[in-house]
């Protein structure tokens, strides 16, 4: 549907996932589990943090932004995600779209600077331990938590500038379960250079910048590690990175897979499963990988959950 002089959509089709309607109904149901679960863990976790005042350091309130996060954005996106199993199409309005697209991108770039943050919080804890109640103050870790939030939707209001300046004119059938970048600037009927070279430039920046903190932090950790005298000791100081290195490769190389070029591939269906993983995987991953093997947050969440119930000394660590 387009409006009477022509010029812009007024509304887009976005095609869901065409498989067999017992599929659509299993894999509903599945992902219906795995969002209620994800719901559930990242509330625990956002809420335990925020009660209890021996985890009010900086390495657990940047796990409890990034929870927060988390709880956002799969509220932004999984809805979507399940109504694609349940229908063969989707109609959603260009101001609905729009709106869509500006929190997505807003809190995805908002996670890969957080995810960064994280990386250098270790680095100080493992490389500088001595210094780091010092180089990582509470004021600090405020701070690099508001430029992560800040940063991430400022990209994202730069790259709608431009977007919604394009106008629309053509099909607007969108091959994906939600409005993505690469699928608007295939549509758009006018010059959508100026929009590309904002898009990949951006994402550059918010993708690339970030992961480079992220591998000269580990760089560092690693060679730091590698100088400890004793196995266990050695082993000790990976544990505390080893998870989280885990979804940093995880989130950056599907999000860099798909936003770091402009000229999207959105006609191949296999970049929806793509889009699956970091919409719905991650954020359900996260909480058991970063926080749940954390023996002083899984002592929290016992005392949040189960209170002082003598049972709850038999879960293992």
């Amino acid at each position: 549907m387009r409006n009477l002089s022509g010029d812009h959509t007024v509304e887009f089709v976005l095609v869901d996932f065409p498989t067999s309607p017992p599929l659509q109904l299993l894999l509903f149901a599945l992902f219906l589990v795995i969002f209620l679960l994800t719901l559930l863990e990242n509330a625990l976790i956002v809420s335990t943090i925020w009660l209890t005042p021996s985890l009010h350091r900086p390495m657990f309130f940047f796990l409890g932004h990034l929870s927060f996060l988390e709880l956002w954005y799969i509220n932004v996106t999984v809805p979507r995600l399940l109504g694609a199993f349940l229908t063969q199409e989707h109609r959603v309005s260009y101001v609905g779209c729009m709106t869509q697209l500006y929190f997505f991108i807003a809190l995805a770039c908002t996670e890969c600077v957080l995810l960064a943050v994280m990386a250098y919080d270790r680095y100080l804890a493992i490389c500088e331990p001595l210094r780091y109640p010092s180089l990582m103050p509470f004021s600090m870790a405020t701070r690099l938590a508001a430029s992560s939030w800040g940063s991430g939707f400022f990209s994202s209001m730069m790259k709608l500038l431009f977007i919604s300046r394009l106008s629309y004119c053509g099909s607007n059938i969108i091959n994906h379960f939600f409005c993505d970048i690469s699928p608007l600037l295939n549509l758009t009927c006018s010059n959508k250079e100026q929009a590309e070279l904002v898009d990949f430039l951006l994402a550059l920046v918010m993708i690339l910048l970030p992961l480079m903190a992220v591998v000269s932090s580990y760089a560092a950790i690693i060679a730091t590690i590698l100088s400890i005298p004793t196995a266990q000791g050695r082993h000790k100081a990976f544990s505390t990175c080893a998870s989280h290195l885990a979804v940093v490769v995880i989130y950056y190389s599907s999000t860099l897979f798909t936003y770091a070029r402009p000229r999207a591939m959105y006609t191949f269906n296999h970049n929806k499963v793509i889009s699956v993983l970091y919409t719905i995987i991650v954020p359900f991953l996260n909480p058991a990988i970063y926080c749940l093997r954390n023996k002083e947050v899984k002592d929290a969440l016992r005392k949040t959950v189960l209170g002082r119930c003598p049972c709850s000394r038999d879960i293992p660590d």
